[in-house]
């Protein structure tokens, strides 16, 4: 296990260690009470169990090496158990809702709101702290199941720092409806945040495009960006977990020979690993430039050169991921230089 995973690993762990004791202070707040409020609340922290064991397994998956039926690793589990966590989130969500109606028709006495308030303060603020560095390290990390377990945690203390408030306004009114309509208004955040997950790992399964991942690879490419490097298209990013899969078509002098042809595929690819964060696997398919090229091509001392240098064309998400060469903004640069 790398330093990467054992961090992902300790830190899931104690999420998965502070739910298990915030679920008995919960519950332990709402057998004091009978407050409705407060045991959507509790409800709610049997998911942040279920789901944080959950979430340290697949981390643990996630962690082991590609293998024959995994060629990509084990890394989309991790995807896998966001949405998992956002189901349960979302389920509970739906049930606090209901019990939220049930109880504004029947409402039933709520005692002992000091001795409960304390408790859920407490919790609130432990959620807020754990859930914030469960956030930090998971960027740090690229785990996105860490990065969906601090947000849980997050909207967790949200939700208890609503019912601290609620009790207080109870405490201070006695009116006993509120806590069924905070109750309710817990359900819709709560539902929201599990909607949210799920939509996240959705996207991540079924490959979708990350454009904020996609626009630091492009930095990347045009911080580093080599005079041999004529051309870069087609360029798709995916992720397996903390670790990234790139492939994408480098032009590159048609005249070379095979032999200097991968020696600057290897110095792309080290420029693209040594930046990037995490694993990164990379395929490139090397194309032959065209007399089209030349236009934009910075090739020095090129004994083949058809038409002379017109301007630079800076990668972009447009132009970058087509799989064509960069023709198009050639001859509008070409037309735009003729008519100066």
């Amino acid at each position: 296990m790398n330093s990467v995973q054992r961090t992902k690993y300790k830190w899931m762990s104690i999420s998965l260690s502070l739910s298990l004791v915030l679920m008995l202070l919960k519950f332990t707040a709402w057998w004091l009470t009978g407050s409705t409020a407060i045991l959507t609340d509790a409800l709610e922290s049997i998911i942040n169990v279920v789901a944080s064991g959950f979430a340290l397994y697949s981390i643990y998956l996630a962690g082991q090496p590609r293998d024959r039926n995994h060629p990509y690793g084990h890394g989309k589990i991790e995807f896998f158990s966001s949405g998992f966590e956002g189901a349960l989130i979302l389920s509970a969500g739906i049930f606090i809702g209901i019990q939220a109606v049930r109880s504004y028709f029947a409402p039933h006495p709520i005692q002992n709101l000091d001795s409960g308030l304390w408790l859920i303060a407490i919790t609130t603020a432990a959620n807020a702290l754990v859930g914030w560095l469960l956030v930090r390290n998971g960027r740090l990390t690229n785990s996105i199941t860490l990065i969906a377990d601090g947000r849980h945690l997050l909207t967790d203390s949200l939700s208890s720092l609503f019912v601290v408030l609620g009790i207080g306004a109870i405490m201070l009114t006695g009116q006993l409806w509120i806590d069924s309509a905070l109750s309710l208004l817990l359900s819709l955040i709560i539902t929201f945040n599990g909607f949210t997950l799920i939509r996240a790992s959705v996207a991540g399964l079924m490959d979708e495009t990350d454009l904020d991942l996609l626009q630091r690879i492009i930095s990347i490419l045009n911080q580093h960006k080599h005079p041999d490097w004529i051309d870069v298209h087609n360029l798709r990013v995916q992720r397996y977990g903390a670790d990234l899969h790139i492939d994408c078509h480098l032009t590159m002098p048609y005249y070379w020979d095979l032999t200097r042809v991968h020696t600057e595929v290897q110095h792309f690819e080290a420029v693209m690993k040594r930046e990037s964060d995490g694993e990164v696997e990379i395929f490139v398919h090397a194309d032959p430039c065209l007399q089209d090229c030349c236009h934009y091509c910075h090739v020095a001392d090129c004994p083949v050169r058809g038409h002379a240098f017109v301007r630079d064309i800076q990668w972009t998400v447009a132009n970058i991921s087509s799989n064509q060469k960069h023709f198009e903004s050639a001859s509008h640069y070409v037309t735009e230089k003729k008519s100066e």
